[in-house]
Parts: structure tokens; sequence; C-alpha cells
């Protein structure tokens, strides 16, 4: 894996089915000003590209580092490595898509490095989050469900949730857009300039 010593280091966790669709518009209007800069390098991962594995509750994570299913241990190392994650993820049913719910119930072996193996932090570097959400409906109780989810996993993964922005009603259509991707940049923004 190669690293820009130069750059700050952006995993982004695009847990939409659709590469062209409204949960990708919101994170592009995230992007923009922070491609602009040229200050980030910027690794994507497409979780419905490779969904992965359930957690088994098998245990291993308990007595080791990792997990006995490696698909995600490319995500672990850009995890460790990264300054900023941006998740930009559609709500289903009150909650997230099944591809990054089986990702945040793979987030146990964290909870097991702290609590079992006694490891504080068990992810030395630490880094920001925010959290990107569309949903096609009114109902904004499944903002605060994403948002607590990723609290929980944040707790102990040395990642601190700093924004959320949500575009609802995007199944009537475009309106709204404007001013969720306005929110969006202006959080890029703030970001940046904190990290930097």
């Amino acid at each position: 894996m190669i690293v820009d010593s130069e750059k700050k280091n952006l995993l982004f966790l695009m847990a939409s089915p659709h590469p062209k669709g409204t949960t990708r518009q919101l994170a592009v209007a995230f992007l923009e000003p922070l491609r602009r800069s040229g200050r980030w390098q910027e690794h994507t991962i497409f979780l419905y590209d490779q969904p992965p594995h359930p957690c088994t509750a098998c245990g291993l994570c308990r007595e080791q580092n990792g997990c006995r299913w490696h698909d995600l241990d490319e995500f672990d190392a850009r995890l460790r490595e990264s300054d900023l994650l941006l998740i930009a993820s559609p709500i289903y049913n009150l909650s997230f898509p099944a591809p990054m719910k089986a990702l945040l119930d793979r987030c146990q072996r964290y909870f097991e490095a702290r609590f079992a193996r006694g490891e504080k932090p068990c992810i030395p570097k630490g880094r920001k989050a925010v959290l990107l959400l569309t949903r096609g409906s009114g109902d904004a109780r499944g903002d605060e469900i994403c948002r607590q989810q990723l609290s929980q996993s944040f707790s102990v993964m040395h990642t601190e949730l700093t924004g959320v922005c949500v575009w609802g009603h995007t199944d009537k259509g475009p309106d709204g857009y404007e001013e969720a991707a306005e929110k969006a940049r202006a959080m890029a923004l703030a970001i940046e300039k904190d990290l930097w």
C-alpha cells in the first residue's frame, strides 16, 4: 500500500448499490472541495461490490487481532491509516443496507481488542468521520438510528463522528439536493480546515 506522506488519507465507504444514485451525488458534493484542494489521498470501498461476510461470533477476535474472514483486511488496514472516514449510505427500513450492517457487526473485533484483550486504544491513530445519508421518505427516525449505530462502533475505534448530512424525500425527485449538498460541502471545508 503506497501512502503519500504529504497528504491526508480519506477512506470512503460507499454503502449504496447505485453507483450514480442520490447517495453518490451527495458524496460527490462532499468530496468536491477536498479533491480540489489536492491535499487528500482517497480510497473508496464499494460495499456492494464485495459485501462483507456476516459476523459468526466465532470468538477468534477475542483471542487475537484479526478475523477468521479476511474480506475486510483491506478495510482494516485503510481504516488504521485514515485521517477521515466518509460513509455514504441510503437508509433502508430505518437503518443501513445489509452490507453496511455486516461491516458494523464485524467491528466486533475492535470491541474485543478493547474489552477482552485490554488494548486501549485498539487503533492507535485517531480519525474524524462523516455520515452522509439519503432516504426516499420524510421519516427521519432512521437518521438517528444510523447515527447511534455508528457512534456505538466508533466508541472503540478511535473515531469521532463529527457530522451527519441527510438528503430526505429523494423519492420525490431532486428537491432538497442543493441544500443537502451545500451542507455536505461546508462540512468538508470545516474538516479540512481543522485537520490542516
